[in-house]
């Protein structure tokens, strides 16, 4: 527990490399969550070749309970001093616990998303804010909300060019259920292209 504790410590005290990337999805239970998660480590890692860690929590339950995938994104191995999520350089907030819990997390100058279709109270930040609603979007221009993951990962990627749009949708095909490959792809088109107007 000591070495946990000192590694922390050293972690807080000398910051991250700027080729170091902290990303955290947050929500709960039933919102793709973890998926959005696993498909942005993979862009990264499997189609970048990047050094990635990918840690998931459920907390108490798996639909409706809060839920958070994080992900840490690496040029170099050694680049990695701590292997989960502590400064966040982008937070996406689907839900308004997931808002209120973890916007401080982030570093200032870093990156929001808030699905405002959920989150109605935004919590102050020195980080760059986005209210995009998430849910609303995917529910009107393509018919289910069950793919507000997918936008929210396409609003990201163009607010933030953390990996491509090409590596993000190679994983994406490859991650989704079979038959809805080209429903999820429109779905992170979508998002992409709302934050490319804001």
């Amino acid at each position: 527990m000591m070495n946990a504790r000192r590694s922390l410590k050293q972690h807080k005290q000398a910051g991250v490399s700027a080729t170091v990337k902290e990303i955290r999805i947050s929500g709960s239970g039933g919102q793709g969550v973890v998926l959005a998660g696993i498909v942005l480590a993979e862009a990264a890692g499997i189609f970048e070749g990047k050094y990635v860690i990918h840690v998931q929590d459920y907390g108490g339950a798996m639909r409706g309970g809060a839920v958070r995938s994080e992900v840490v994104i690496a040029d170099e191995e050694d680049d990695i001093e701590y292997p989960a999520v502590l400064n966040a350089d982008i937070l996406v907030a689907m839900t308004q616990a997931a808002a209120n819990k973890w916007t401080a997390s982030v570093k200032e100058g870093g990156t929001v998303v808030y699905d405002s279709t959920n989150v109605t109270k935004t919590p102050s930040s020195a980080a760059k804010t986005y209210n995009v609603p998430l849910t609303r979007i995917a529910q009107e221009k393509l018919g289910t909300t069950l793919v507000a993951n997918i936008v929210a990962l396409g609003v990201i990627c163009a607010l933030t060019g953390v990996v491509s749009m090409d590596t993000l949708s190679q994983a994406l095909v490859k991650r989704v259920p079979k038959g809805t490959e080209e429903l999820n792809k429109k779905a992170l088109q979508v998002g992409f292209e709302v934050a490319s107007r804001m």
